[in-house]
């Protein structure tokens, strides 16, 4: 029994490991639970990067006035909140998160729990001190 217990688990870490996080993922509100935004995570030179692909909060014209840097006045939809992530083994660090409700950045680490939820974690300095969101593969149509 333990073999296959065993054999179990691996199989499912290789299967998760497997997976792509490059897709489209929808976000919900912490504590209301609604939808918020549908984001596009793709690869671009060994690294990986979101953008929001649509928003249910805010008109689609919105501009983020809040944020800093090379984002500030930029549009919502297509505004690039995660940047520079790299994967190490079943996660993806060394990056950087975006929250476009307060203009903040964060260094972020993404691992994918299975093959259809997202962990993401925001953190100032250790990641101990910051704020996880579970994201959900969009399923196609």
């Amino acid at each position: 029994m333990k073999i296959i217990f065993t054999s179990f688990l691996l199989f499912l870490s290789l299967y998760v490991n497997g997976q792509s996080i490059i897709g489209q993922w929808e976000t919900y509100d912490d504590k209301t639970k609604e939808k918020k935004a549908t984001i596009e995570i793709y690869e671009s030179n060994n690294q990986y990067f979101a953008k929001i692909i649509e928003s249910y909060v805010s008109d689609k014209d919105a501009i983020c006035f809040t944020c800093k840097g090379k984002q500030k006045n930029k549009p919502i939809i297509g505004l690039v909140i995660i940047e520079n992530l790299i994967q190490d083994k079943n996660e993806f660090n060394g990056g950087t998160i975006l929250d476009p409700e307060n203009g903040k950045t964060y260094k972020c680490y993404l691992k994918l729990m299975n093959i259809n939820k997202l962990k993401v974690r925001g953190y100032l300095g250790v990641s101990i001190f910051g704020r996880t969101q579970y994201w959900t593969r969009k399923k196609s149509k």
